[in-house]
């Protein structure tokens, strides 16, 4: 296995078929036994790098959807290792395990891969169900959008998926609030503050008068939003009080701007303001990749993690599935014993890339990790309320004309629905063969207490009412899942998140629960804080790590900028 010098020419792009333009740099991994060349072209390279700093910010080659979007160089080294290669523990298979695997095992590290479940892909995972019909089907966690801007998650998919052939994108996203109220975003551009411009002008949500009444003082930080700052200014309000005080319509708070926040699984009342900015900035202000997204053209095992664990496999990694790490524990001599069941391996080091109740039952179980502090900031982590995904196989199809994916708000809980066979291929086959549709319905951060049954029938209920052609329909057969184990971000709980480097210089936290001080968040904080830990281990070993790009890190628009400053002066 080779890997490119750092000196080699940036590669051309290979267009995604989801795009109508070059990729964005998520480009293509080459041959099957190297790492994806991953740099950006020598021009834009510094000619002296600083060892002692942190990965260097520097303006994208100009190609691609987004000219703005930036590259972070990792520090100078090796291609690979020498001589008697490190072992690595990653604690976790899901995106976060996974992007640090491929980083570390693409340079050379030996590493083992320990997943709890049965399945790679952590809360993106599929499980195979038999459902009444006698069909094999795969029933997963629900719903999930690959946007454009998700550079480093789409690179890692690029390692078995080098076109992105099994990513499709949706035409449409659109909003529907139970009082007769329709957003979209397919006719918007791209290009921030036209974008902003003309959801506004477009959707109904905005009446002039609205306009007229809000506090664009109050709105300006959206517009110039860095990391950390953005936290330092508005960790400390729920996403709701910034909504409030930028007065914006209740309409176009509910239908467009809740849907954000529910993103994490809360309501915006519990969420942290500053994580709401930094979506805004992400997915619309400071992006111009757009809100359009792609979807896996088969479940998640078999698009996307079947062929990432055999190339993992390819690469060495010794994937330990159905294996949950109970402890972790400093070695005497260096080095870390990872504990799992009646298993006992020795470490160089070790990635924890935990959900937030795994993170911290591992940590608790490990006396000897990390210090006072930094255990005592674990602990305090929290998840986000239960879950509902729930999905239904039906005898009869839905409209021809619905999408396959619609955000809802004011339907008492129901938050969207998928239409699955509108872009996966086993639904579309069960739904040509039968006749029916399969159809998903999520309910995020549900109430305490709730009859999980009746509220799992009363979802049923409103689809009925928003798409009255299945009224009648027979349930063939339906899986429900319900799940508490996204991270909370809620006011005032930054500090506490853990970063990716840990008290131990050996090891590392991965995953969507972790602050990277970058513009990432979901799915892409999960992937982008994979190869950080990857890099920040690589880095002790002497080795060049992974380059990683992220969306633009602060506003766009210079004015905008500086009436941003003066609003928070």
């Amino acid at each position: 296995m080779t890997v490119p010098h750092d000196d080699a020419p940036d590669p051309a792009y290979v267009p995604d078929r989801t795009h109508t333009a070059p990729a964005p740099p998520d480009r293509p991994h080459h041959p099957a036994s190297a790492p994806a060349p991953d740099r950006p072209h020598s021009s834009h390279r510094a000619s002296a790098p600083d060892r002692n700093a942190g990965p260097r910010t520097v303006a994208a080659p100009r190609r691609g959807r987004d000219r703005r979007a930036r590259i972070l160089t990792p520090r100078p080294g090796r291609p690979r290792v020498t001589g008697e290669p490190p072992r690595a523990a990653v604690v976790g298979g899901g995106i976060a395990g996974l992007a640090a695997a491929t980083a570390l095992a693409e340079r050379g590290v030996r590493v083992t891969l320990y997943e709890r479940e049965q399945q790679l892909g952590g809360r993106l995972a599929g499980r195979p169900v038999t459902l009444s019909d006698g069909t094999t089907a795969t029933m997963s966690r629900g719903f999930h959008a690959f946007f454009r801007q998700y550079y480093n998650l789409r690179g890692l998919l690029r390692r078995a998926d080098p076109g992105l052939e099994r990513l499709h994108g949706l035409p449409d996203y659109p909003l529907w609030h139970s009082d007769g109220l329709r957003d979209s975003f397919a006719r918007i551009p791209r290009t921030p503050p036209w974008n902003a411009l003309a959801f506004a002008a477009l959707s109904p949500s905005f009446r002039a008068a609205d306009l007229a009444a809000m506090d664009p003082r109050a709105a300006l930080p959206l517009f110039d939003v860095r990391v950390p700052e953005v936290y330092e200014r508005l960790d400390g309000i729920s996403a709701a009080d910034l909504l409030e005080r930028i007065r914006f319509p209740e309409a176009a708070h509910h239908l467009a701007f809740e849907v954000f926040s529910r993103s994490f699984f809360v309501h915006p009342r519990t969420l942290s303001a500053a994580e709401l900015a930094l979506m805004f900035h992400i997915y619309f202000l400071g992006s111009s990749e757009g809100l359009l997204f792609d979807v896996p053209d088969e479940p998640f095992p078999q698009a996307l993690w079947e062929p990432l664990g055999d190339y993992l496999a390819g690469h060495g990694v010794r994937l330990l599935e159905g294996r949950p790490v109970d402890t972790v524990e400093p070695g005497p001599n260096g080095g870390f014993t990872v504990v799992a069941g009646d298993r006992a391996d020795h470490h160089d080091a070790v990635v924890l890339a935990l959900d937030t109740a795994g993170l911290r039952r591992v940590v608790a179980q490990s006396p000897r990790l990390g210090d006072r502090a930094w255990r005592t900031r674990i602990r305090r982590l929290r998840t986000a309320p239960p879950f509902l995904v729930s999905r239904y196989w039906l005898d009869r199809p839905v409209d021809r004309h619905r999408h396959g994916f619609l955000a809802t708000s004011g339907y008492d809980g129901l938050d969207n629905v998928s239409v699955l066979e509108r872009w996966e291929g086993e639904a579309a086959r069960w739904a040509a063969r039968t006749g029916g549709s399969v159809v998903e319905l999520h309910a995020y951060a549900t109430a305490p207490g709730i009859h999980r049954p009746t509220f799992q029938e009363g979802m049923l209920t409103k689809l009925r009412t928003l798409y009255p052609e299945i009224r009648d329909a027979l349930v063939i057969d339906e899986r429900h899942e319900w799940r508490a184990d996204c991270p909370h971000f809620p006011v005032g709980g930054y500090q506490d998140r853990p970063t990716v480097r840990t008290p131990d210089p050996g090891v590392m936290v991965a995953g969507d629960l972790v602050r990277t001080e970058l513009p990432v968040a979901l799915m892409e904080r999960a992937a982008t804080s994979g190869f950080l830990a990857a890099n920040a281990l690589l880095e002790r070993w002497g080795v060049r790590g992974q380059t990683l790009w992220t969306v633009p890190p602060r506003g766009r628009s210079a004015p905008l900028r500086a009436l941003a400053r003066l609003a928070t002066d």
